[in-house]
């Protein structure tokens, strides 16, 4: 059970806006984020959980990106992409068992395609919106990150497979959380001594908005995104976890970062 660790790294920052994150706010003023990603060590092997901006916009994000580069703004060098950071670690990328894709949005998809032996883990729903979004989400899905051949993908069926076990023994399980995305999920960690840790991903981008202050920046439905932060509450008051919302830059900085771990 030792073996059983929770790292948390960041693909660097996002330069954008407030209203980007928390929606009819902030009158134009400016706004920085951490991007988050996660690793999961695990005797039956790794899992990586998102894997921020891809390493491509460290050269040219907007070659990459496109116009959204212009109101997302990578701050980011070639060891903060998600491949390096594992090595770092000393874990070969080749041990990563499992991806699991909180969604499929341009700030989490840095690691697809890029672990030899990975099973990726994502809801058919996003995948299959992503390869086809509506015109106001479009931007937010750069279909070369994640569009890529030979990958070997695992589809979960949204309220179907919610409480998805990843490893049969409790350790990483998924909670689907649509809203901010049509096939958004949350994941949560049961670690040995730490306990629960609930990774709320982008079903709450910070704490104003886990605490029903503000909408996020970006919702495919408002009324999903606040129902699924209801869900989330309910369920980290059952369990007392340690809540960890997407980019909120505050409580970000209270959290262990790598090399350091939960365990």
């Amino acid at each position: 059970m030792s073996d059983i660790k929770l790292y948390m790294f960041q693909t660097g920052t996002l330069k954008l806006k407030v209203h980007n994150i928390k929606m009819n706010e902030g009158n134009g003023a400016d706004f920085e984020i951490p991007v988050p990603f996660f690793l999961l060590t695990h005797p039956k092997g790794h899992t990586l959980i998102d894997g921020g901006v891809a390493v491509e916009c460290v050269e040219d994000a907007a070659g990459h990106w496109g116009g959204i580069a212009e109101a997302f703004k990578p701050q980011m060098t070639r060891a903060d992409g998600c491949v390096e950071q594992i090595k770092a670690l000393g874990i070969d990328p080749a041990d990563i068992k499992y991806v699991v894709q909180s969604h499929l949005h341009l700030d989490h998809t840095g690691s697809v395609g890029r672990f030899p032996n990975a099973t990726y883990i994502v809801q058919r729903s996003e995948y299959e919106y992503a390869m086809n979004p509506d015109w106001f989400a479009a931007a937010a899905y750069i279909r070369k990150d994640f569009d890529r051949p030979d990958l070997k993908w695992h589809f979960l069926e949204g309220a179907q497979d919610d409480n998805y076990d990843v490893y049969g023994d409790g350790t990483l399980t998924t909670v689907f959380t649509p809203g901010h995305a049509p096939g958004h999920m949350s994941l949560m960690v049961k670690l040995p001594e730490a306990g629960h840790v609930l990774l709320a991903v982008d079903a709450a981008y910070t704490m104003d908005h886990w605490e029903e202050k503000a909408l996020p920046g970006f919702v495919s439905s408002a009324v999903d995104s606040v129902r699924s932060v209801q869900k989330l509450r309910a369920l980290a008051e059952k369990t007392d976890a340690l809540v960890v919302t997407g980019h909120d830059p505050e409580s970000w900085e209270g959290f262990k970062k790598a090399p350091d771990f939960y365990s």
